[in-house]
């Protein structure tokens, strides 16, 4: 069964593109945290949701929010895709599919390519206290996060 609002985030240690590793926990008591997974570096729809992300930041940090973008990609491929897009939050490597499998957004088959294991976009708000306060996992790749309903949750939440 996916994660629901009112459930406690699976806590996690990531590695991101610059190589430095970012926990769910560094955030507790401070800051509400975004977590944004995505299929793919350098894909259409990824590349237009995280760009999205960028020119509105100032919005999330309104909100006291931090951002958390998260892949299976490698950190190599993470940190030329935040520098070719200049990208104002951290991407986070899941190469090992850890995180992404115990948020339950994983892809057993990702088509067209039959990838195993990758990342299905999807969406988490959770609190300083570390409970989820919004879930949206899609399952097509070509939809996005709404993103309107992400930041009502959010300004509730100051």
């Amino acid at each position: 069964m996916p994660l629901q609002t009112g459930q406690k985030a699976p806590l996690f240690t990531l590695h991101t593109s610059m190589n430095e590793k970012i926990s769910l926990d560094d955030f507790a008591g401070q800051k509400n945290v975004l977590l944004l997974f995505f299929p793919q570096a350098f894909t259409g729809v990824c590349t237009k949701e995280l760009c999205s992300v960028r020119d509105d930041i100032a919005k999330y940090n309104q909100a006291n929010a931090q951002v958390l973008g998260i892949s299976v990609d490698s950190v190599f491929t993470l940190a030329k895709f935040k520098e070719e897009q200049q990208y104002n939050f951290p991407l986070l490597s899941d190469f090992n599919k850890e995180i992404s499998t115990a948020y339950e957004t994983i892809y057993a088959s990702f088509t067209p390519m039959d990838m195993k294991g990758v990342s299905k976009r999807s969406a988490f708000v959770i609190d300083k206290q570390g409970i989820i306060q919004y879930a949206e996992v899609l399952e097509s790749a070509g939809d996005v996060p709404n993103f309107d309903k992400i930041n009502e949750v959010l300004s509730q939440l100051q």
